[in-house]
């Protein structure tokens, strides 16, 4: 049986997260664009690039980006949304071993939750020494990921709605234990209620401690820790977000 990434992100996947906003994508992109201080035209590696959200904003702030991500379905959908080719290459690959040769890119950026999928812990720490690999010396690097204590206390275990473009229904069911936050998703069509295709997703909890010890093991070096898109100080118990940024150390 294959890894649930690879089943769950195909074209379910562009409707399960339709909602999500482009517009938004950008901005959130400009601030953290402006943590790593970048000169224009700097080499950005976007690692997990999904649909193209964030490569483009990248993109359109001036730099010269890279999107790498396993899903062909997801690339598809962003080379759509890339027709006047403001991103540079958008890649097929394996974050674990990225496809490009060492000392590549000037940055690299992880966002949204793109990390932590690997049931060997061993692979989400592969992840980190291929992006000190690539990186250029002193390179910088942004992984935003979510914060394990607040995913706990705010977790919704339970939601559904219907797809207003396609009418299909979709059920999302959540849990955290273990060490992972679990989302088991259904699709169903009204028409064909026996038509049902279920995926999972699983992501695992790292604390932040987690990441100070892998990051300096990998060769890089944690600078600043925010908690959310507007840059404020991460807060373990109030925090959404671990928005971590640093460079390859010396």
């Amino acid at each position: 049986m294959s890894n649930w990434y690879e089943r769950s992100f195909g074209t379910d996947y562009m409707i399960v997260y339709r909602h999500r906003n482009w517009d938004q994508a950008a901005r959130e992109v400009e601030t953290m664009a402006g943590w790593l201080e970048l000169s224009l035209g700097a080499a950005v590696l976007d690692i997990g690039c999904g649909m193209g959200r964030h490569a483009l904003a990248l993109a359109q702030l001036g730099y010269e980006v890279t999107g790498i991500d396993l899903s062909e379905a997801l690339l598809r959908m962003a080379r759509e949304h890339n027709a006047e080719e403001r991103i540079k290459s958008l890649v097929q690959g394996d974050m674990r071993e990225l496809p490009f040769a060492d000392d590549s890119f000037d940055a690299t950026v992880n966002l949204f939750t793109s990390f932590g999928y690997f049931e060997d812990e061993a692979d989400n720490r592969r992840v980190l020494r291929e992006i000190r690999r690539v990186l250029r010396p002193q390179g910088v690097f942004l992984i935003d990921f979510m914060n394990p204590v607040y995913v706990k206390e705010h977790l919704v275990p339970h939601s559904e709605r219907t797809d207003a473009a396609t009418g299909l229904h979709i059920s999302e069911r959540r849990t955290a234990a273990d060490g992972w936050v679990v989302k088991q998703i259904e699709i169903t069509a009204q028409d064909h209620p026996d038509a049902c295709r279920s995926y999972e997703e699983r992501v695992r909890l790292f604390p932040l401690s987690w990441f100070e010890q892998a990051l300096a093991e990998a060769g890089l070096e944690l600078q600043r820790c925010y908690g959310d898109y507007e840059g404020n100080s991460y807060d373990e118990q109030r925090s959404p977000r671990m928005i971590l940024k640093g460079r390859a150390a010396s």
